[in-house]
């Protein structure tokens, strides 16, 4: 590291120190040619999870946007708040397994990963998101979706 006084590039660190949670490392340093201290930051520097929209664009990816489209499609449905947030923190940790690699994630699979867990949770929310998110244009989409629920509902209770 160079000395901010003499611009030497011979230091010796004096002191180490993890900050804000072991997010950082602060270096406290003294100059070995003029005996100057100065203090130094390192810090990881991670590449942006992105997500690849439906037409290419790349996008930072946002969680309040992914919680905001769970919460919308469990309005006034019986699933707690922390439900919710668990919900959101599980998708999410699921997509940045995906794009583990790539550092990324195409909003198809961040649908199908939120529709496979609402399919789960409620299947009300579960048709809500999917209206959405698979844009159904007419009546037709939407009761075949319900007739494929309401099959796989009796399916289960067959089991049962």
């Amino acid at each position: 590291m160079r000395c901010p006084y003499c611009g030497s590039l011979d230091d010796k660190v004096i002191e180490s120190r993890t900050m804000a949670n072991g997010e950082s490392i602060r270096r406290r340093r003294e100059c070995v040619s003029c005996g100057y201290r100065f203090t130094s930051y390192e810090r990881i520097e991670e590449k942006p999870f992105m997500v690849i929209k439906r037409d290419g664009r790349r996008q930072p990816f946002d969680v309040s946007k992914l919680e905001k489209g769970i919460q919308r499609a469990l309005e006034k449905r019986p699933i707690a708040t922390t439900m919710i947030e668990n919900i959101v923190n599980e998708i999410e940790d699921k997509a940045i397994i995906k794009g583990k690699t790539t550092h990324e994630i195409s909003t198809t699979e961040l649908g199908e990963l939120v529709l496979e867990r609402l399919h789960e949770l409620d299947k009300v929310a579960y048709i809500r998101f999917a209206s959405v998110y698979k844009h159904f244009e007419t009546l037709d989409e939407f009761i075949n979706e319900v007739v494929k629920l309401g099959t796989e509902h009796t399916e289960e209770t067959s089991k049962n």
